[in-house]
């Protein structure tokens, strides 16, 4: 059997890549977009100027743009900044591009091997990811290092507790609640120093501690608008900024930052743009929350609505009804990886659905049967007469239902 190297997987991802870019610009094309490739600033309210690369789009952050020949000159009523982020960086981590990366340098073409012990500073979305991959990697081995006391802590806790399972069943090790002091590198090595006296050594160390926006090349002061300490752009309900007629969509105005939620956002503002006067956005569910997350850490994670932490935190009662993938004959076909969940949180009185979380193969896919159910009013009835095809990992949804269901009549046959 051929061992896929680190080539194979870089190959993988930039085809992938050069893939989506091209359905990108044949829709643009289609929807008769123009598009001007390179690196744009505002030179006043309604004008931009765009440089093809990055030495212009320095020189001229510097100077007057007047002089320089890769310039394109653009006239506009309205904008839409939508510019995304890069990985902050922490002058306490010097990262170098080899001994110490960031999120974009694991996976550029300068990487030619993946490190065989690795530490992962940072147990948000990105770092989890990449740790769960490295993971499952035989011979190699991972530490995940955070200074809070909990990895992806807006996720349900059962589910986490699941994932942290998963992992250090392949040997992953977790240092939660630790402040680093110091990093320091050799050639080919990296030691991290704590507070509390601990040392770790590892062969590279990848740091995925925050975002920062890509909005300094901007010049956003020409037009009036400020940015805050992580680059971030203000917006209101309609994703204007304090320029009316200048809008920003996407990581670059913040939370959720995902790429389904950005793309959501940048709808919603150009049909403000257009419609100013209409009520566009009631038919949207970023309004509500009504929208997915997707972890793709290994298994992977997916979860709509409110976790129980938060009903809790809420002073609201629930009912918890769970489905097993091994109880499920798709878990059984799906053999090693049918350790999955889903659980269904709902009102006892009512069967109004809180929220939908998963694990396991498959998890990014089908929490949107929840997602749809929980939109469209259903309560947790609908899974219980609901008729799913068979085999498949969708009849969780009955199954958790019942469950839910069987739940509330033992309690109510203990009173």
């Amino acid at each position: 059997m051929k061992t896929v190297t680190i080539e194979d997987i870089l190959y993988r991802v930039q085809r992938v890549v050069r893939s989506e870019e091209d359905v990108v610009r044949a829709q643009l094309k289609a929807a008769r977009v123009d598009v001007i490739p390179g690196f744009a600033r505002f030179e006043s309210e309604h004008e931009i100027s765009v440089v093809r690369d990055e030495a212009d789009a320095k020189r001229s952050s510097s100077n007057s743009s007047s002089n320089l020949d890769s310039l394109s000159r653009v006239m506009a009523d309205k904008f839409l900044i939508a510019c995304g982020t890069r990985p902050a960086h922490n002058p306490l981590v010097p990262i170098d591009g080899k001994v110490i990366i960031d999120s974009d340098q694991i996976l550029s073409r300068d990487m030619h091997q993946l490190p065989r012990s690795l530490i992962v500073m940072g147990a948000g979305v990105i770092g989890m990811e990449y740790a769960s991959m490295v993971n499952v990697v035989p011979g190699h081995s991972v530490t995940v290092v955070d200074g809070r006391p909990d990895i992806l802590s807006f996720c349900d806790r059962e589910i986490i507790s699941n994932l942290t399972y998963e992992m250090q069943s392949n040997g992953a090790r977790f240092l939660l609640g630790e402040t680093v002091k110091k990093v320091e590198t050799t050639e080919n090595r990296v030691k991290v120093f704590f507070d509390s006296g601990k040392v770790l050594s590892a062969d590279a160390l990848l740091y995925t501690v925050g975002r920062q926006a890509s909005t300094d090349g901007l010049n956003l002061e020409a037009v009036g608008l400020s940015r805050n300490h992580r680059g971030l752009i203000n917006v209101n309900q309609n994703y204007q900024t304090d320029q009316p007629h200048i809008y920003a969509a996407g990581d670059c105005i913040g939370a959720p930052a995902l790429a389904s939620t950005s793309m959501e956002q940048g709808r919603l503002a150009s049909c403000h743009m257009w419609n100013p006067d209409e009520e566009l956005k009631v038919t949207s569910q970023l309004d509500n929350g009504n929208y997915p997350y997707g972890i793709y850490t290994i298994p992977e994670i997916s979860m709509v609505g409110q976790t129980e932490q938060q009903l809790t935190k809420d002073c609201v009662n629930y009912e918890v009804g769970i489905a097993k993938y091994s109880e499920l004959a798709k878990g059984q076909m799906m053999g090693a990886m049918a350790g999955g969940t889903l659980k269904i949180l709902f009102d006892p009185d009512t069967l109004k659905l809180f929220g939908v979380h998963a694990i396991g193969e498959g998890a990014t896919e089908i929490i949107h049967i929840g997602q749809v159910a929980m939109a469209m009013g259903c309560s947790l009835t609908y899974f219980r007469d609901a008729v799913f095809n068979y085999p498949t990992l969708a009849e969780a949804y009955r199954v958790a239902a019942l469950n839910g269901l069987g739940r509330l009549s033992r309690n109510a046959g203990e009173h």
